[in-house]
């Protein structure tokens, strides 16, 4: 039998022997002032709790959440209060975010870092700890974890699925994590299995990384509900459909969430987090990144506070090599491409990678030669050639029609592509696109179903 895979994906040049033998090194900011955007997560927008000249400590809640699908803002630092304004944030986005200015002393408020017994806590105290923790998805997609930990019906969940994957080039900080603290990691897993007593943890981990699958082995060999299951290296394997699927033959869609297949997915360090706030009373406040390319001149694994400025990373890591012509904030298959370093530090910063060279830039897009490439290796069973036809002419209606929702922007075709076609880039706009008809639509609809009602009352009134 085969190793647990999925159907389609592509193998990029890895680029991880740049810093998988670097271990994880601590780093303290250099500079004074702590940027905490209010939005470094999905959904609604932190709401702050503190005001200019406010004094905060580490651990200190700064922010609460703006809603049901929103996330805790926690304070890294001791110091003040300087500022409330918009920051630029690693997309380009300008973000109101809380500046505090620190003080180097790093106190801390009451029972920060305590031990506590996650046996002696119900599932609802653990739930709420990890909603206060502000802990969200450390793998780049920032979903409130307290919401993926509260299905409709926690008793349909069978799987809980660790992502050791880490199929992303250059990335290696959840590998390092796995081969240096896989205590934490078991550990939180062994929480989440509290919140889902028919379920079973599974800790998939790709073949690129036999230490890691032989440590975990070792440490779970006695646990009846954990295993490791390997992978075969591919990408987008750490894929949350490719995933699932690989561990369980489950398939879900775009309308679908992993609940909805009796699955619950989290990623590695988010799993280590949920340990600290639970076991540990340690809010997000780092968390461990990697910098890496061809430009860095020692590319490294460090352990850093959240609000921390890249810049001061890029120094530690020895400065440029050589001056980039790129810089993404993650790895070059879903990264981001950055117009500047001068950025914070977020919970769902994984890492920042920099090129000598802008490889998309120095191949110039050519005409669609119709090899089918496209179509071979997406993971999503989707006709990409197609899809770009109905974006190049705007057309939503014709792109929604050929399923084109479904596509998870891995850029598995457009990487395949020999003509340099900027697929994913094409599918990312037309998704926003149909996105925004659909809720005109259905805004359009409530309106209506809101006159009709209005009117029948007024009928009523004069009967």
């Amino acid at each position: 039998m085969g190793l647990a895979t999925f159907r389609g994906g592509v193998h990029p040049f890895e680029g991880k022997e740049l810093s998988m033998e670097r271990a994880v090194t601590l780093l303290k900011p250099t500079s004074g002032e702590m940027v905490y955007p209010l939005s470094q997560h999905i959904g609604a927008p932190a709401k702050p709790l503190v005001q200019v000249g406010d004094e905060v400590l580490v651990g200190q809640k700064i922010a609460e959440a703006g809603g049901f699908i929103s996330a805790v803002v926690v304070c890294s630092v001791s110091g003040k209060v300087k500022k409330l304004e918009p920051r630029t944030m690693a997309n380009g986005s300008k973000v109101m975010s809380i500046i505090v200015e620190n003080d180097g002393a790093y106190r801390a408020v009451e029972h920060f870092g305590a031990d506590r017994d996650p046996l002696s806590l119900s599932k609802q105290e653990i739930r709420d700890i990890v909603r206060e923790a502000g802990i969200v998805g450390l793998g780049g997609a920032g979903f409130p974890t307290n919401v993926k930990l509260t299905p409709k019906d926690e008793n349909a969940i069978d799987y809980v699925i660790v992502n050791g994957a880490e199929c992303e080039p250059y990335l290696t900080c959840d590998y390092r994590m796995m081969l240096e603290e896989p205590e934490r990691l078991i550990g939180g897993l062994k929480v989440m299995l509290q919140l889902f007593e028919h379920a079973k943890g599974v800790i998939g981990v790709e073949n690129n990384k036999p230490k890691a699958i032989e440590v975990l082995r070792g440490l779970v060999k006695d646990e009846p509900r954990i295993e490791v299951a390997e992978l075969l290296t591919k990408y987008p394997q750490g894929g949350e459909r490719s995933l699932i699927y690989a561990v369980t033959g489950r398939e879900i869609n775009s309308s679908m969430l992993p609940a909805d297949a009796g699955c619950v997915v989290d990623n590695v360090n988010t799993v280590m987090a949920v340990y600290d706030a639970v076991c540990k009373n340690t809010p997000i406040v780092e968390r461990v990144l990697t910098i890496t390319g061809d430009a860095i001149a020692n590319p490294q694994n460090f352990r850093v506070r959240t609000g921390m400025n890249y810049n001061d990373i890029i120094a530690a890591a020895g400065g440029f090599r050589n001056e980039p012509q790129k810089i993404l904030s993650g790895g070059p298959m879903m990264g981001q491409a950055m117009f500047t370093t001068d950025v914070p530090v977020t919970k769902n910063s994984s890492s920042l990678t920099c090129f000598t060279v802008d490889e998309v830039a120095k191949n110039p897009e050519t005409p669609c030669i119709r090899c089918g490439r496209c179509g071979e290796v997406c993971p999503e069973f989707l006709v990409p050639v197609l899809m770009m036809k109905e974006c190049m002419r705007r057309n939503a209606e014709g792109y929604e029609k050929l399923n084109g929702m479904e596509c998870i922007e891995c850029g598995s075709c457009s990487y395949i592509c020999p003509a340099r076609r900027p697929l994913t880039q094409a599918f990312k706009y037309m998704k926003r696109e149909v996105g925004a008809i659909r809720r005109a639509k259905a805004a359009e609809a409530k309106a209506k179903a809101e006159k009709e009602t209005a009117g029948a009352g007024k009928g009523s009134e004069k009967k």
